[in-house]
């Protein structure tokens, strides 16, 4: 009888979304206020509606409140290639293709690039280049790419440091095919740890700032993210076999850390939106995240920020997704199992309501309020989806209240529409997804 007088709460404070494409953002806005970091997050990595409408929430902070970077759940020089896109920024033959690693479809979309797309229009009309909107990645599993970043950037620089940079980064070299099997070997005994290495790297990069940003200090930028990058996924791979809690925490630590070398890069007034998985961008204090040791980089954003972060989540009852059965396993369109009884998606489906906003921080009704803090199942679907054990794989304890500062519903869902690949002479119109 509860779960029914609370769906009635939620459809009674919930603002329906009429078109995901022209929803008026307003009291969104309003909502937001003076956020400097808005972290908006996907139920799946692999649904539409979540894409489209997270980009129109963006368009709507970066032309009325001035935000000036786009952050997402992607690799660093992935994300620098849309970032040179983007910036209508000269990128050479070798920079053509972007996010060619599994899973290609969670960026590799039809979603993504409108949104793309929009984004060099809108920059377009603003003459100074540092001044346009940035597209950069968080992530850090791009560790010999970035090496091949860093070794670049100081050849052209420093030819003598770079020459100490590729004997550092050659510890690492053995295990370019797999990077995963580096722990393993670290851990039997079969190879050194490369840790002193690779930090050494970025502490002689980060006390050279002086020389090198006088040349350029949008390269050096990137140059150190990198660097950083690779001394984290050093100790990312090195942990593996510690536990997953553990790799865990060392990602999204680095997510932060990227997030706050952006804002300090930017200065004092710049803002940034987040782009990740509800798991990232929710507060985990609020999950049973909190029971495994995990944190996670909304909960960092709200130890630091406090109302200066707003954090948003997605959620859906049934549709389709795109998703693999396995890691490394092909794409599939999968149908998307209806929820479960007593959770957080069949409370927002027995609203009747098919799309809708519901700002939580700060609820109007203490009965609606208490009962958003109940501890209910809630749904996470990654790039992989297995519907045959979805209790196990993909549910887990949330207090929806304590997550999210709003939370938004789309009852039916549809899978991203991956792009697709062919051969490209010359720049593509497609660059930079092009393969």
């Amino acid at each position: 009888m509860q779960d029914t007088s609370t769906s009635e709460l939620i459809a009674r404070v919930a603002e329906p979304i009429e078109d995901v494409e022209s929803d008026n953002m307003d009291r969104l806005l309003e909502r937001v206020g003076d956020a400097r970091i808005v972290l908006i997050g996907e139920a799946s990595h692999g649904t539409s509606e979540f894409y489209r409408y997270r980009a129109r929430i963006t368009q709507a902070l970066i032309e009325q409140k001035n935000f000036g970077f786009v952050a997402v759940e992607a690799d660093w020089p992935d994300a620098a290639r849309i970032d040179h896109y983007v910036r209508h920024m000269k990128t050479p033959p070798a920079e053509w293709t972007a996010f060619t690693r599994f899973p290609t479809w969670m960026w590799r979309n039809e979603e993504v690039r409108e949104f793309v797309d929009w984004l060099r229009e809108h920059n377009a009309g603003i003459n100074d280049r540092e001044r346009r909107v940035g597209f950069y990645g968080l992530d850090l599993y791009s560790l010999f790419t970035s090496i091949d970043a860093v070794l670049g950037y100081l050849e052209d620089v420093d030819q003598e440091t770079a020459a100490i940079a590729r004997e550092r980064y050659s510890c690492l070299a053995p295990f370019q095919s797999d990077p995963m099997t580096y722990g393993r070997a670290t851990l039997t005994g079969r190879h050194r740890e490369c840790e002193e290495d690779v930090v050494n790297m970025l502490t002689d990069l980060l006390n050279k700032r002086l020389k090198y940003t006088e040349q350029d200090g949008s390269r050096f930028m990137d140059a150190v993210q990198n660097a950083r990058l690779v001394a984290n996924a050093e100790r990312y791979y090195r942990n593996m076999y510690s536990g997953y809690s553990d790799s865990w925490n060392l990602r999204d630590q680095h997510m932060f850390d990227t997030l706050e070398a952006l804002l300090a890069y930017g200065g004092e007034n710049s803002k940034v939106v987040v782009w990740e998985h509800n798991s990232h961008v929710g507060n985990a204090r609020a999950t049973d995240m909190l029971v495994r040791g995990q944190f996670n980089v909304g909960e960092l954003c709200r130890d630091k920020y406090g109302d200066q972060s707003y954090l948003i989540g997605f959620g859906t009852d049934a549709g389709t997704v795109a998703a693999a059965s396995d890691w490394g396993d092909p794409m599939e369109i999968k149908q998307v199992q209806p929820s479960l009884t007593g959770s957080w998606e069949r409370l927002c489906h027995e609203t009747g309501l098919p799309a809708f906003r519901l700002p939580l921080r700060h609820l109007a009704s203490d009965t609606l309020n208490t009962r958003l803090h109940d501890r209910r199942l809630e749904r996470a679907i990654g790039v992989i989806y297995r519907p045959e054990t979805e209790r196990q794989s993909h549910y887990f304890l949330a207090q929806l209240a304590g997550q999210f500062d709003e939370y938004i519903w789309f009852d039916r869902t549809e899978a991203v529409t991956p792009l697709a690949t062919g051969t490209l002479r010359g720049v593509p119109d497609t660059y930079p997804f092009g393969l």
